[in-house]
């Protein structure tokens, strides 16, 4: 019982659309109508400004942190963290209080990973900005991240290098989330080979996005 209502109670965390709420309270306007639409960190920067999207992401972040702690503060055992992790992503990219519409986890999966191996988000962050500064896009390198992330479960138990060992349900949840992000970046992957994806102010710019 106590399982199934942390679980539940995890994925409504996850749900809480920030973003969006932050938005129509504070600034009267719905992330559905402008930018991309997404009411993810990109997008609430993009459209509320860098005190918005700092405060947006922080909160995705620590919703998956949370929902992976939970059962440790809980002293719930027989079911690994990370599955309590990934219903607040599910709830994060299918929300209850969005019409089922969501982010593109990439803040909440990194939350998830933070709770549970900080060293491994580690890795992926400096790939992540590696990415950034070449390119210039969030969407690349948040799916850079995503393929770094199942390059790291494959090879570092290997060399037992941040991952002392191989763990199917850690490799697992790391599949499912690199999948989700990668997923919904969909239609990001054909700006990118348009050449018209949405770029930061920040980086070279390597392929030479036109989208500002």
């Amino acid at each position: 019982m106590t399982i199934a209502l942390l679980l539940i109670v995890c994925y409504l965390l996850g749900a809480i659309p920030a973003g969006l709420w932050l938005g129509k309270i504070f600034f009267k306007k719905n992330l559905h109508d402008f930018g991309s639409g997404n009411t993810g960190t990109t997008n609430t920067f993009r459209v509320l400004g860098a005190k918005a999207g700092v405060a947006v992401f922080i909160f995705d972040l620590l919703k998956g942190t949370l929902a992976t702690l939970l059962p440790i503060f809980f002293h719930v055992h027989g079911i690994s963290p990370l599955i309590f992790g990934l219903f607040a992503v599910i709830g994060h990219t299918i929300s209850i209080f969005d019409h089922f519409h969501g982010g593109k986890a990439v803040a909440t999966s990194a939350g998830v990973v933070l709770g549970f191996n900080p060293l491994f988000l580690l890795y992926i962050l400096l790939i992540f900005l590696i990415v950034l500064f070449l390119f210039s896009m969030i969407s690349l390198s948040s799916i850079s991240a995503a393929v770094a992330a199942l390059i790291g479960i494959a090879i570092f138990p290997a060399f037992h290098f941040i991952l002392p060992h191989y763990d199917l349900i850690f490799s697992v949840i790391i599949l499912v989330l690199a999948g989700i992000i990668i997923f919904r970046h969909q239609s990001n992957v054909k700006r990118i080979k348009n050449r018209n994806e949405s770029v930061i102010p920040w980086g070279l710019n390597l392929s030479k996005q036109h989208k500002i």
